[in-house]
């Protein structure tokens, strides 16, 4: 009598996102509101827990075990990687999600001191010989690997001429005295131990920095040319259907093309795909700046990862070479 006159429990899930290093901030709102809604529309009740890291890294635990339901990772050839060395993501997953699976982008600008000392304004001022560039390892960070791309671009699109452009790579790294493993390390060694005279880095870092350590002790600098980056997700389908959590995962990529989250996104600095569904103070932040996009340069993901981070590529030739 007791147990049916006791009110019935409603279910609960819980979902693993596993996700890059600058991303920690905006998914515990996108996580809150997406939890909300699903509640509002099922009464089911879901908890989405988030693991961070640097995006090559955090690749590697998908790859090594970890149960994500959901994977939001800083860079295509992350989830590749996980398709290809584990079969639990199918290989044509962009094709699954509006837009590529790409439910937002962003791009690379500069923080630096207060008053900018170095004068700072282009990706060819990196190579100064008096400017200290902070910038993660491209081999575990998609920031880092953001970072390469974006200098070798802006030097390719001077001339073409690809030789240049992995000479000016080399420079710039000659003036990076420090790799962190992820984004967020690079942010913490910047802004927090005070090394290094510019940190190129992803828009919404650089405002967090702003906001967490003053806007009296730093400048972004929006350069006139960045790279196009393009951070995308996937559902992990070996791992929800294993655990029944396909459902939920599902609405829950759906969710973050939905103008909710979309205006979340905006709210953290990253560029939403439908700008109507943002704050225009929060657009107002995200200036127009002349992007390119890698593939258009240097073909497939592919062929931009075989090229530039495996072992044997450009950026282990510049480091055997000493940056």
């Amino acid at each position: 009598m007791l147990a049916a006159a006791a009110p019935a429990a409603r279910a609960q899930t819980a979902l693993l996102n596993v996700s890059y290093d600058p991303t920690r901030e905006l998914y515990r709102d996108i996580n809150a509101a997406f939890a909300e809604d699903w509640r509002a529309k099922t009464g089911e009740t879901v908890t989405v827990r988030a693991s961070h890291g640097g995006s090559g890294a955090q690749a590697r635990t998908v790859i090594d075990g970890v149960d994500a339901d959901v994977v939001t990772l800083g860079i295509p050839s992350d989830i590749d990687a996980i398709a290809r060395l584990t079969g639990k993501i199918p290989t044509n997953w962009q094709g699954r999600l509006a837009n590529a699976s790409l439910p937002y982008t962003s791009t690379v600008v500069f923080l630096v001191r207060k008053g900018n000392p170095k004068a700072v304004r282009d990706w060819g001022d990196l190579v100064k010989p008096d400017v200290k560039v902070i910038t993660p390892n491209p081999k575990t960070s998609a920031g880092g690997r953001w970072n390469f791309l974006a200098a070798w671009g802006y030097a390719y699109n001077q001339d073409k001429d690809a030789g240049r452009a992995e000479a000016f790579v080399g420079q710039v790294y000659k003036n990076v005295p420090v790799l962190d493993t992820g984004a967020r390390g690079s942010t913490v060694t910047f802004a927090q131990r005070g090394l290094g005279d510019v940190l190129p880095t992803w828009e919404n870092e650089a405002f967090l920095v702003l906001d967490e350590f003053g806007a009296d002790k730093f400048d972004i600098v929006v350069p006139p040319t960045s790279i196009h980056a393009e951070p995308p997700v996937a559902l992990v389908d070996g791992n929800v259907d294993r655990k029944g959590t396909r459902k939920q995962a599902e609405a829950y990529l759906a969710f973050l093309y939905t103008d909710a989250a979309q205006g979340i996104f905006a709210k953290h600095h990253y560029r939403p795909l439908r700008r109507e569904a943002a704050a225009k103070a929060d657009l107002d932040l995200l200036p127009e700046i002349k992007l390119f996009r890698i593939e258009d340069l240097q073909g497939t993901w592919d062929d931009i990862q075989k090229k530039n981070f495996d072992n044997g590529g450009l950026f282990d030739r510049l480091s055997r070479a000493g940056r």
